[in-house]
């Protein structure tokens, strides 16, 4: 059994494991996850994620990047942006939970999800929103956690595979 670790990365420790991050994601994208890619999706496109849209927000402080480590190898991550506008300093926005195919069903998506719970209360947020594909294997682990459906918006996004677009649920749990 695998020892697992889940871990808040700071910048530094970003920037070391961007090779590793841009593979989770690549991994993720070609398993089919609906997390706003679109296949074809080079590696490149994976590691220009991490260097240009997260390691700014996490170097920044407004966003918190959390790894699943197994045996030391990152195996998943999710993301908390609490650089919310200045009338919702009490919310933050689950975003990109992701778990690497060949490390699904031991439980890292759950332990990712109620550590970003702490790391929020622990900035003082009191309101979490998530987004997620309607019908996407994560809604019903959501909603196993405590999220509410706000609502869903029809033709919200392509699928991974750009070939429909599908409709995304609101989600919501207050802490």
């Amino acid at each position: 059994m695998a020892q697992l670790e889940i871990i808040a990365l700071d910048a530094a420790q970003t920037q070391a494991r961007m090779p590793e991050l841009a593979e989770l994601l690549h991994a993720c994208v070609h398993d089919g996850a609906s997390i706003h890619f679109v296949q074809p999706f080079p590696i490149e496109q994976a590691a220009a994620f991490w260097r240009d849209k997260t390691l700014p927000g996490v170097a920044g402080g407004g966003r918190v990047l959390l790894a699943a480590l197994a045996d030391g190898e990152l195996a998943g991550s999710a993301q908390l942006d609490c650089d919310t506008p200045p009338n919702q300093p009490h919310r933050a926005e689950v975003c990109k939970l992701m778990v690497h195919p060949r490390h699904r069903r031991l439980g890292l998506a759950r332990a990712l999800m109620a550590e970003l719970e702490v790391q929020a209360r622990q900035r003082g947020r009191s309101l979490l929103t998530l987004d997620t594909a309607s019908g996407d294997k994560a809604e019903p682990l959501y909603l196993s956690l405590g999220y509410q459906e706000a609502g869903r918006i029809p033709g919200y996004a392509w699928d991974g595979r750009g070939e429909k677009l599908q409709a995304t649920t609101l989600m919501y749990k207050a802490l």
